[in-house]
């Protein structure tokens, strides 16, 4: 083991622990709200809700967001983006501290805060590449999985102690208190230098258009973005963990808790063990055979009748997950110049947020219709049946190393 090379850039090493506090808060919100509706309704469609409050301000606003990343400091946006993401955690855990919850108010509390996020993902995904050199981009992603990851494992896994010994209300409190990290992070970090439009156009048409066309006009971005979408829109049905929790493996809130940090306990390892390689390769065909790793894991996750093979096959999909992760967001930064990355990510953000999301929805009606572990395990085969889709496609990714130049336009791989 050592000091992966990234960590040993200050600035990086700031926001890298602030992110690690803040999404240990944002998980556990997450998950809190899945069993907070579950205790409102014994309907598995009211999870959909929530995937419907999240992607819907991600289509309106991400190709706005990302040429504000390109346009303005990104360190301010994403100051601004904490802050407001904090109040609303706040306004959530007021609101059922009082007892005046609903549903309603839960949806639009999650709609407003995915219109915040909208802003804050391309801002901050496109600020590490100006935080570390092009050599220590991978394993700068490679730490950021391990920060979500490990965050993941903390928040949900806490979830159900914090629910229990503190309250519904509780949860949410913590999570905005946990924005602060990135806050004093920001303020650690001072001024960033980046590369901004080189045209005066600001946030415009034509400064969407142009990052539109060129995703559309690099193949290896372009067919890593649609593979995400189809292997997270199918394979998403882990949202149903608490009616796999109460209705399929009869366990309580503290079981489901570690329950749901199953997959973060594999997406950590596999980052970890990651963040010890300097340079990978071959990243196409890894690329690939995680995502098949992940659909096959899936089908196993909601054919289990038990706790400990539930878990464990949410081990393994976190664990191909996280391998698809540091690996896809490597080649699109690797890909993209510095003006450009802003809309790049927010094209993107479409993308791997809105199978997810479109996901739960999804997944929640399949499972009001046919039950649970059918949901899980069709939307496992789905992820498969995509990956083949993928492959006959564009059969290139599979040949892609990693060490290749920037290429450019839309036949340069």
């Amino acid at each position: 083991m050592h000091i992966p090379p990234a960590l040993k850039h200050r600035r990086f090493f700031y926001l890298w622990l602030g992110q690690l506090i803040s999404v240990a808060g944002t998980q556990m919100q997450i998950w809190a709200i899945f069993w907070h509706i579950r205790t409102l309704t014994d309907q598995p469609i009211a999870i959909g809700g929530v995937g419907l409050a999240r992607i819907l301000p991600v289509i309106v606003f991400s190709l706005v967001s990302g040429a504000v990343a390109d346009s303005y400091n990104r360190r301010t946006i994403i100051f601004i983006t904490q802050s407001c993401a904090a109040l609303l955690a706040l306004i959530l855990g007021l609101l059922t501290l009082s007892g005046h919850i609903t549903l309603g108010y839960i949806y639009l509390l999650t709609a407003l805060q995915a219109v915040v996020m909208a802003f804050d993902g391309p801002a901050r995904a496109a600020l590490i590449p100006n935080l570390v050199p092009k050599d220590d981009l991978a394993n700068a992603f490679s730490l950021n999985s391990i920060a979500f990851d490990a965050g993941a494992v903390i928040g949900p896994a806490v979830t159900g102690f914090v629910i229990a010994a503190g309250g519904q209300a509780s949860a949410y409190i913590i999570n905005a208190i946990s924005y602060v990290a990135v806050i004093i992070a920001l303020v650690l970090i001072g001024d960033i230098p980046q590369k901004l439009q080189s045209r005066a156009r600001g946030v415009s048409f034509g400064s969407i258009k142009e990052g539109v066309r060129f995703i559309v006009g690099k193949p290896i971005i372009f067919s890593s973005m649609i593979l995400d979408f189809i292997a997270t829109f199918f394979a998403s049905a882990n949202t149903l963990m608490p009616f796999v929790a109460n209705d399929v493996l009869h366990v309580n809130v503290v079981a489901y808790g570690w329950l749901s940090a199953a997959q973060s306990v594999g997406a950590t390892l596999a980052a970890i063990v990651i963040s010890q390689v300097h340079q990978l390769r071959k990243q196409g065909a890894l690329f690939l055979g995680a995502v098949f790793v992940f659909g096959l894991a899936t089908v196993v996750f909601g054919a289990a009748a038990s706790l400990g093979l539930a878990w464990i096959a949410l081990a393994v999909t976190g664990a191909a997950d996280a391998v698809s992760t540091i690996i896809r967001n490597t080649i699109r930064q690797l890909q993209t110049p510095d003006e450009m990355r802003g809309r790049m990510t927010s094209v993107n953000q479409i993308f791997f947020q809105g199978g997810p999301q479109l996901g739960e929805l999804e997944a929640g009606a399949v499972a009001q219709v046919f039950g649970t572990p059918f949901a899980i395990i069709s939307g496992g085969i789905g992820c498969i049946i995509g990956l083949g889709f993928i492959l006959f496609k564009w059969p290139k990714i599979w040949n892609y190393n990693g060490d290749e130049p920037m290429l450019a336009g839309a036949n340069a791989d």
